[in-house]
């Protein structure tokens, strides 16, 4: 496995103490645990999945698989349709199995605990700064115990590194 291989993406829902909803697209990367993109919005149909994921490919480059459950945002005919055009496979785990998707899983509970759990957000545009802010914190100072403690941006610099040198690193 290395850095591509599979994103695993889905949906992690809350609310502003003004009473609007907020809905976060994460998407992580299995091999590095780094978490690419969190979108909050009220609202996140196919189209903006499709946005947010070409984005992070324009960044990123693409991945091989998109692992993710059922939701009718991930199997939507158009979400379908552009995968197969980036030449993309999808890995949609068994209805009811969400250790399928056990990354993703691990990922959004810190999240929830470290982050929604500890924030009561004014508005969604507060949700959207301080979602940001904490997503470069897991990326750049948290280590994690999967990565020997490092940070899943030291991971995946160290094995950027190792695959142009040839070299072992870790």
């Amino acid at each position: 496995m290395a850095r591509n291989s599979v994103w695993c993406y889905n949906f992690v829902f809350d609310a502003c103490a003004n009473g609007q909803q907020v809905k976060c697209l994460t998407v992580v990367d299995e091999y590095t645990r780094e978490c690419l993109a969190i979108d909050v919005a009220g609202s996140i149909r196919s189209r903006r999945v499709i946005e947010v994921l070409s984005r992070l490919i324009s960044v990123h480059g693409a991945p091989r698989y998109l692992r993710s459950d059922n939701g009718p945002e991930f199997v939507s005919t158009a979400l379908l349709k552009w995968a197969v055009q980036e030449q993309i496979e999808t890995a949609l785990i068994d209805p009811g199995k969400p250790w399928q998707n056990g990354t993703n899983e691990s990922f959004n509970g810190k999240f929830r605990d470290e982050c929604l759990a500890m924030e009561w957000f004014r508005n969604r545009i507060e949700a959207r700064i301080v979602i940001e802010d904490w997503r470069t914190h897991y990326n750049e100072v948290r280590p994690h115990s999967s990565l020997q403690y490092l940070t899943p941006a030291e991971f995946r610099r160290a094995t950027e590194c190792s695959s142009t040198t040839g070299a072992v690193i870790l």
